[in-house]
């Protein structure tokens, strides 16, 4: 090719565009960014997809993440798109007003994405955590709040950095009103440290049946300031964590096997001793037998299982104790006590367990020629 070729084409191409009106070169440079841009957003964008998901290590990452900020990434798109038109149309200059509010509107945008790109990640990596893991989903998901939090305002100050704002003269404000602002943030920092306390305890999970002085019910959900628990009367209950943190809190969910069934069974005083003998050997046989019932037979295993100084039994929440005696002459019957756990902690395989133990003793008493007792009144009549 001659040397001299392309700085010819170059000069005709530039005499050409000057033959045209001004006008009609803007237009076909805004059509021609407008094609561009959209050739970026739908084709590129898609491209860039099926690329990813051939990808085995970030194949469960990208249609999430994607899905996500596909729509965020359209919109943004878009505003290029004003902005080039904006650009364009003021003979390739840039008005001041029009930059800044731009680079704000990028700027949040940006946030917004990086702040959806951190949930989808995160939210991925929970689905993955298997039962083996050690970390809990309560410290995942406030961790995720302030990662969340610190995001939102680092974007904030960039925002304000274009804006003009004077970041200087803002951080050595705060540090003069830092006093005023711990005085007003008092309750909020509480209940911050008081999340902090249950997470290191771990007092109660998210999905445990808790009971405290104030409220009993299902943990929702451990937040930065409040802990929501669902009732069981199907309420919802914002509890501060500082008051959680210092009050009595009852977990029934903290327990691996055993769910106590106790009763005090009544036999009227004309029962014979041998029958109540009898009948007591046979209910702690049939107890002692039953598939249902934690024994001292019962083998169990825990994971990540530890040595502490006090019982394992009582650390992780196992209870094996079977009692059953005479117990009391009370006033209208003669008691047998009747102590017992099940294997389960459901509550509703708890119910069917005890209601086949009921059942059971029924069926020894009746063997056994007894009766239960009820409240009686004996009225003696006293000859004069």
């Amino acid at each position: 090719m001659p040397q001299n070729l392309f700085p010819s084409f170059m000069h005709d191409t530039i005499g050409m565009l000057n033959s045209y009106d001004p006008f009609v070169i803007k237009l076909a440079v805004i059509v021609l960014s407008i094609i561009v841009i959209y050739f970026i957003r739908k084709v590129l964008f898609n491209y860039l997809e099926n690329g990813l998901l051939k990808i085995a290590r970030v194949r469960d990452y990208t249609k999430q993440i994607l899905s996500k900020i596909r729509k965020p990434a359209e919109i943004l798109t878009i505003i290029i798109n004003f902005d080039i038109i904006i650009f364009v149309y003021n003979d390739y200059n840039s008005i001041d007003v029009m930059r800044e509010i731009f680079t704000i509107v990028y700027i949040v945008m940006l946030t917004y994405m990086v702040y959806l790109l951190q949930n989808s990640i995160i939210s991925i990596k929970l689905e993955n955590i298997d039962a083996k893991n050690k970390i809990k989903s309560e410290v995942i998901n406030i961790s995720l709040k302030i990662f969340n939090f610190i995001i939102i305002l680092i974007g904030l100050l960039i925002a304000l950095h274009f804006a003009g704002v004077n970041l200087t003269a803002i951080l050595s404000g705060l540090g003069i009103g830092g006093l005023a602002v711990a005085l007003a943030a008092k309750e909020t920092l509480s209940n911050f440290f008081g999340t902090l306390s249950i997470l290191a305890s771990d007092t109660f999970s998210q999905g445990d049946w808790i009971v405290s002085s104030s409220v009993e019910g299902t943990v929702v959900e451990i937040g930065l300031r409040v802990t929501t628990i669902r009732t069981f009367d199907n309420a919802l209950i914002s509890v501060p964590n500082a008051t959680l943190a210092n009050s009595d809190v009852k977990n029934w969910s903290k327990r691996s096997v055993g769910r106590r069934i106790k009763m005090n069974i009544g036999v009227k005083y004309d029962s014979k001793r041998e029958d109540i003998q009898n009948a007591i050997k046979e209910i702690r046989s049939m107890l002692e037998n039953h598939p249902n019932i934690a024994t001292e037979k019962l083998e169990y295993e825990l994971e990540n299982k530890k040595r502490y100084l006090v019982s394992e039994d009582d650390v992780y929440g196992v209870k094996k104790t079977l009692l059953v005696y005479l117990d009391e002459f009370a006033s209208s019957s003669i008691n047998i006590l009747v102590y017992c756990f099940s294997t389960t902690v459901v509550w509703a395989e708890w119910l069917e367990v005890k209601e086949d133990v009921m059942l059971k003793i029924m069926g020894i008493l009746e063997r056994n020629n007894l009766e239960f007792a009820f409240p009686s009144l004996s009225i003696y009549e006293e000859k004069s």
